[in-house]
């Protein structure tokens, strides 16, 4: 940082994601009755000081009144304001350490806990200027020094004036007191910053509005730790992804916008020529045609099972990173297995829907125990496996048949054809993957080649079952029953109509692709996705992308990261190599993974290193995308 710049940052809700004083009020009115009241009135008077529409020294006098805390307790408050540091001040605290003579902190709170918490981030004492409390003999906070100026209406500005900082300064805050420092004509610049809290009168007046201390460093060229802010990062998140997705994305410090519903394909085109993370769920289709106007696009996140929705090739081909959640709803999917498999054997929907008719029929006829049945699995991955072990805990005799070889848990037995599975079994599950192969599997001839009066369930893909084979089966009496959560052709959002064969048939669940709609489903989709995007950004680390090569990586320390994707020629680790001693670059670390498309290499290397060479490393014939970490 140019020795002439000085940056003025504010500490409640700028450098801590919370007021101060709300959180001591959670601490010192901790057992008052009326707690809850006034912390809401503690909150609201914090908001009119901080957008003006309260002169700061009322707002002041009025919350310690209400706050009633004493020595004590300011302990407990450091302790709760050290988890509340602002993420982007986290993320960036090299570069706070690196410059900590031209950084202060000038806050209308008090120093008794922001000097403790900001020296954690090489901020001198002397930089901080604050307000401080005045104890009684039993040391209750009774008072503030009201000699101090930041106890005082535009005292940001009086303090800067009493130590009079020399050269440019840049005021980061999001409170109007912050403004008036510009205001004053004593800032060259001041940035709004709104990763906490976006205050309106105070963003009309910013020079610029900052959602994180990324974006600032960057257009200063002072970022250091990231070769691209976080906060141009943008992030679509369609189909009603979790809160908890939406979330982590934002606290990353990236920019989030969330739809509810599915996009069309000419929908999507447009949408995502700006957008440099994608997530969807099932119904949303990611296809050539959206993929060439990605311009930006360094990842896609599925936030369930299956990726046949998204052009996996042209993912490679572009270097778009993607990954789903092979197991966050895997017990979700499995015990709506069990239960339809039970409703079925008893007929229980068409006895709900005879009992809501008026209609009473207490009948054995048709109904069985599913204990000592035999549950016929096609597919034996992650949700078929966790099936088999669930259903013979309850009794039933399991078998099951894959393409791949896969090792059988408990007593399962393999069976070595489709033919001999259906033909064998009173049950079949399915839960096979969306790849077009599996296109109607289970078509005329296989529903023919079931024992008659078996019951068939589909928690897997809509198009691979034959739906009109599977109607005719149900309607002759072949099939007992039958229960489908997928579809070929699914509506893009609640408001659509559902249009199906199979309404109305008897003994038919039909369910809205709800397999893995539980809340724990969603919630550990929601931490999963999220958290290997990121990680990739961050580090490189492809673990777990179902189109990238897997390379799980060390921690990256006191070195740059090149990460270097290419198409799967000869010779191109070489090249990458030979530049670098051409270079006289030092490696401290290299990383290579290559599948039939494509080769993922990543180098670690000394700080000191030209930018020529980084240059060439770009033009490396059969590069696809080069990027660097810090």
């Amino acid at each position: 940082m140019p020795q002439s710049t000085k940056f003025i940052i504010d500490f409640d809700s700028t450098f801590t994601q919370v007021e101060a004083l709300d959180i001591l009020g959670e601490i010192s009115l901790a057992g008052d009755p009326q707690r809850d009241q006034k912390l809401r009135a503690i909150a609201d008077i914090t908001d009119k000081g901080m957008d003006g529409s309260l002169t700061f020294r009322e707002s002041l006098e009025l919350r310690l009144e209400i706050l009633s805390a004493s020595k004590g307790q300011i302990s407990d408050l450091i302790e709760a304001l050290k988890k509340k540091v602002s993420k982007s001040f986290e993320r960036n605290k090299e570069f706070l350490q690196e410059n900590s003579n031209d950084i202060y902190i000038i806050s209308n709170g008090f120093k008794d806990f922001i000097i403790p918490i900001v020296a954690d981030y090489g901020i001198q004492k002397d930089n901080v200027f604050a307000n401080e409390f005045i104890y009684d003999q039993l040391d209750r906070i009774v008072d503030f020094n009201r000699e101090n100026p930041l106890s005082k209406n535009n005292g940001k500005a009086e303090t800067i004036k009493q130590i009079n900082l020399e050269g440019d300064i840049y005021v980061i805050g999001d409170g109007y007191t912050d403004y008036e420092i510009k205001a004053s004509g004593l800032a060259n610049k001041f940035y709004a910053f709104t990763e906490n809290v976006s205050r309106p009168r105070v963003t009309s007046q910013a020079d610029h509005i900052a959602p994180s201390l990324d974006e600032i460093l960057y257009v200063n060229n002072l970022n250091k730790k990231f070769s691209y802010p976080k906060s141009r990062i943008k992030v679509l998140l369609l189909e009603n992804v979790h809160q908890i997705g939406v979330d982590l994305f934002k606290e990353e410090g990236y920019e989030v916008e969330v739809i509810s519903s599915a996009m069309s394909e000419e929908e999507l085109c447009e949408k995502i020529k700006n957008i440099s993370i994608l997530g969807i769920r099932s119904k949303t289709n990611v296809t050539k045609k959206v993929l060439e106007n990605a311009n930006r696009l360094l990842s896609i996140g599925a936030f369930c099972i299956g990726t046949n929705q998204i052009d996996l090739e042209t993912c490679q081909e572009k270097g778009i990173a993607v990954f789903n959640a092979p197991f966050s709803n895997t017990r979700s999917v499995v015990e709506m297995a069990i239960a339809e498999i039970i409703f079925l054997m008893r007929s229980f929907a068409d006895k709900s829907v005879a009992m809501h008719q008026g209609k009473w029929d207490k009948s054995a006829s048709g109904s069985f125990e599913i204990r000592g049945k035999k549950l016929g699995i096609i597919g034996y991955g992650n949700i078929g496996a966790q099936l088999s072990v669930l259903a013979e805990n309850m009794g039933m005799n399991v078998f099951y048949y894959d393409v791949i070889e896969k090792l059988a848990l408990g007593n399962a037995t393999k069976l070595n054809s489709l033919e001999e599975l259906l033909s064998t079994c009173d049950i079949i599950s399915l839960h096979v993957d969306g790849r077009k192969d599996n296109k109607n599997i289970i078509g005329k001839k296989e529903i023919a080649a079931m024992k008659k009066g078996s019951i068939l369930v589909n928690l897997s893909r809509g198009h691979v079952v034959e739906i009109p084979a599977l109607k005719d089966a149900i309607l002759s009496g072949h099939l007992a029953g039958c229960a489908v959560d997928v579809f070929p052709e699914e509506p893009k959002n609640n408001s659509e109509p559902f249009v199906s064969e199979l309404i109305g048939l008897p003994n038919t669940i039909l369910t809205p692709h709800i397999g893995g709609s539980t809340l724990e489903a969603q919630e550990n989709i929601a931490r999963f996705v999220p958290g290997k995007i990121m990680e990739y950004i961050n580090t490189g680390n492809t673990y777990n992308s179902v189109n990238f090569p897997n390379i799980q990586l060390p921690f990256l320390k006191d070195a740059h990261r090149l990460i270097h994707l290419h198409q799967n020629e000869p010779g191109v680790l070489a090249k990458i190599n030979q530049i670098l001693a051409n270079y006289e670059i030092n490696i401290v670390g290299q990383y290579l993974k290559t599948n039939e498309r494509i080769g993922y290499v990543i180098t670690d290397i000394d700080k000191a290193y030209s930018p020529d060479a980084i240059d060439e490393l770009k033009t490396i014939k059969g590069t696809i995308r080069f990027r660097m970490l810090y």
